[in-house]
């Protein structure tokens, strides 16, 4: 079936689009191409991804009412994934009106474009990060999360919020995932792993934020994409159950679904950077720092929902994927 794949150049819809096309989807892939982060390796997943028949690219912004428009009048699309966002919590710390344009201006031509064109499915991204100031753990989606405390989170609960208002108003099937911590080959190079890769490979210090005690629920990409490519084939039906007296955040009256996907196994910081020194076969030189604004000490997902409908099944130990992650570094970069 022919799907749009947002952010198609990202690190998550490079690797969700590759395993589309595998599988026998046809795909057009979107992205703006900004400069968030080296718009090369973003040309070099696209470079990858171009070598499938069945694959075409877009470039325009999610910002842009009239180019979305006109995209979803021309293909027909049966089905949408929606990655494309601006990323990164600390970066919404100065730059607010980058994540209202392309988060919250940017998802309602998305919602609008599959509205107006039948879309059978809209499966987008949310995050981890709308657990905000939730402290008991594992976060559910059963909890309220009603606390933001980033910009990137707030935008990340009100397409949550918008994606039901289409759902209700339309009979739009949608469905929400949190991510958790995806790492892997062809990552994001403002991530953690990335940065310290980068860092110790250099010979230079890494700012070990909270004094390492930092946990996160790392969830490798090949787990993540499997998770998001069954989510996809996974319509959201009505709840006939739902009670709005007692009301279940995750599902709804109207065709609407969120759900986790994560490892369900947080690791420390610091076990992390060990894991990465034994891959990398170098000591990081490490300064301790405070926990920064919008960042939380720790996040772990429930996942129950996600292996229960869909069969959800992360398989892959932190230390293999540090030394896939190690290896394709190596490799990209030519560093010996």
């Amino acid at each position: 079936m022919k799907i749009l794949v947002t952010g198609a150049a990202g690190f998550i819809g490079f690797h969700t689009s590759q395993r589309l096309l595998e599988r026998g989807d046809e795909v057009v892939g979107l992205d703006n191409l900004n400069t968030y982060y080296d718009p090369r390796i973003k040309a070099s997943r696209l470079q990858l991804l171009s070598q499938h028949r069945e694959f075409r690219f877009v470039k325009a912004d999610l910002s842009d009412s009239a180019a979305l428009k006109a995209l979803f009048a021309a293909e027909k699309f049966r089905r949408v994934v929606h990655l494309g966002a601006q990323a990164g919590v600390r970066y919404s710390l100065t730059n607010p009106r980058a994540y209202a344009d392309s988060n919250l201006v940017g998802f309602l031509n998305i919602l609008e474009g599959c509205r107006d064109s039948n879309v059978e499915h809209l499966v987008y991204a949310s995050s981890s990060s709308v657990y905000g100031a939730n402290v008991l753990m594992p976060f559910s989606v059963h909890q309220n999360v009603d606390h933001p405390i980033s910009i990137y989170a707030a935008t990340k609960k009100a397409n949550e919020l918008m994606a039901h208002s289409y759902s209700h108003l339309f009979a739009m099937p949608t469905t929400g995932l949190r991510f958790f911590t995806v790492y892997g080959p062809w990552g994001r190079p403002d991530m953690a792993l990335f940065i310290f890769t980068r860092a110790i490979l250099a010979g230079e210090p890494i700012d070990v934020f909270n004094h390492g005690m930092m946990q996160r629920d790392f969830t490798y990409i090949d787990d993540i994409v499997s998770g998001v490519v069954r989510v996809v084939d996974k319509i959201p039906a009505p709840n006939p159950g739902w009670d709005a007296v007692a009301a279940d955040p995750s599902t709804s009256s109207a065709p609407y679904k969120l759900y986790n996907i994560g490892n369900n196994m947080p690791v420390q910081l610091l076990y992390l950077i060990e894991t990465l020194e034994k891959a990398l076969g170098r000591r990081a030189q490490m300064r301790m720092k405070e926990m920064q604004p919008g960042d939380v000490p720790a996040t772990f997902a429930d996942v129950d929902d996600l292996v229960r409908d869909v069969g959800f099944r992360p398989s892959t130990p932190i230390e293999i994927g540090v030394e896939r992650f190690v290896n394709w570094y190596r490799e990209y970069y030519g560093t010996a």
